[in-house]
């Protein structure tokens, strides 16, 4: 059922970005989903799209996954790049991506796993883990992104840290609009 819901999700942003030229979305991704013939079909065609959003596109894919099958998420990615769509590894830091396959995949930005994020104001450990993840990420050219920011006080110390971004219900919750 996880390659359908790619694949309704995929075709819907595909459709929200060439409708809307200023948007720019994030697609979460399975790389699994690479590998399926419907999912590559409904991408396939938006490529051919004239108006084919791909410098507006970024999938979003968690590191679990991106170490299950990290040959087609690699292959992909060299694929996919040139038509200017970025890629996400999400919940970066929360454990299976090895630093040594971490220099093989060409991720522009990373999403720091909201482990290292909650309470970082108050938790040394959390602090000197997120600074490390975010010294690996700059080493690597990557845009840094905490996820899960929930409290004012966490924004600030995060902002202190040199983020490039923060994510989470201190800014707002999640909508879906068309």
């Amino acid at each position: 059922m996880g390659r359908q819901i790619d694949c309704v999700t995929l075709d819907l942003a595909l459709k929200m970005l060439i409708a809307n030229q200023n948007l720019r979305l994030s697609v979460n991704l399975s790389a699994r989903s690479i590998g399926d013939g419907e999912w590559r079909r409904i991408l396939d065609r938006g490529l051919l799209h004239q108006a084919f959003p791909g410098d507006r596109l970024i999938f979003e894919i968690s590191e679990s996954s991106a170490m299950l099958l990290p040959e087609n998420v690699i292959r992909f990615m060299t694929e996919m790049q040139p038509r200017g769509v970025a890629f996400a590894l999400d919940g970066f830091g929360a454990g299976f991506t090895a630093f040594r396959h971490l220099k093989d995949f060409f991720f522009d930005l990373v999403k720091i796993d909201k482990s290292f994020i909650r309470g970082i104001d108050k938790n040394v450990d959390n602090q000197v883990l997120a600074e490390a993840l975010i010294t690996v990420a700059r080493q690597f050219e990557m845009f840094t992104i905490a996820d899960g920011v929930e409290t004012a006080q966490e924004a600030a110390f995060l902002e202190e840290l040199g983020v490039d971004c923060l994510q989470g219900y201190y800014y707002g919750v999640p909508k879906f609009a068309l």
